[in-house]
Formats: structure tokens, sequence, C-alpha cells
């Protein structure tokens, strides 16, 4: 079972998520935290389906952390000026200021994995990934 590719990917991403959770741990937040507040940085304001597909986190749990996340002062809630029944996330001084502070975490991990794999390699697993989500 070591060997199949399913099972190393997963193994891989596992080791991942927790060199990062421990990397954000200083910073007291919460790597879902993060990830939301990395979407955000990415395209702002989005709605929460956009937020859940982009952080892969299931949308009962997103809304639960970003009402914790409202709560904190890192985001609000607006309404879309297209739609008005639908919600807009956006970051709020204190999310921007957060993220600003951590967002060297995720890009020295990167750093690490391209550097271990030299850049021509990582590339090409980069592009193997993506070919295997297609």
């Amino acid at each position: 079972m070591k060997d199949q590719l399913a099972y190393l990917i997963a193994s891989l991403n596992r080791q991942l998520e927790n060199d990062l959770e421990e990397r954000l741990r200083p910073g007291g937040v919460p790597i879902e935290q993060f990830r939301i507040l990395e979407v955000l940085d990415a395209s702002e304001p989005a709605p929460m389906g956009e937020i859940a597909s982009q952080s892969l986190i299931e949308p009962p749990t997103l809304t639960k952390i970003v009402d914790k996340m409202v709560s904190e002062g890192l985001v609000y809630r607006a309404p879309d000026p297209n739609d008005r029944r639908r919600v807009l996330i956006v970051t709020a001084p204190g999310g921007k200021a957060l993220f600003k502070r951590l967002r060297g975490v995720s890009t020295a991990q990167e750093q690490r994995i391209v550097e271990l794999l030299e850049s021509e390699r990582a590339a090409e697993l980069r592009n193997l990934l993506r070919e295997l989500l297609q």
C-alpha cells in the first residue's frame, strides 16, 4: 500500500499540512483561517462557494470559520452589489495585517519544496499534479 500513488500523495499532503500548521502556530492562526485569507488575498471580495472550493474547506465548516473570523475582526460580510441574495467575504484591516505578517510562511514552504526538487523537477511535478486534477 505504501507504494500506491494515492497513498503517497495523501501522505505528502498530510506532511505538508502538518508542517504549515506548525509554522503558523506561533502566529496563533489555524491553517483554515490562513487558507481563507490566502484566497481573499488572491481575489477579493469572494463568495463563500469560491472560498470553499479554493481553500478545500467544506461549506458548513467554512461558515463556522468565517463566523469566528468575523468576530475576531479578520473579515466581514458584504452584500454583492450585483445580486442582493449573495454575500461576499472581504478582508478587514486586521486580516490584511495578519496575512501580510504570515504570508512568508507558505512562500517559504513552497521555496523549500522547489529547492529540494530543483526548479525543473518542481515544475514537472506541478504539471503532473495539475494533469491528475483535471
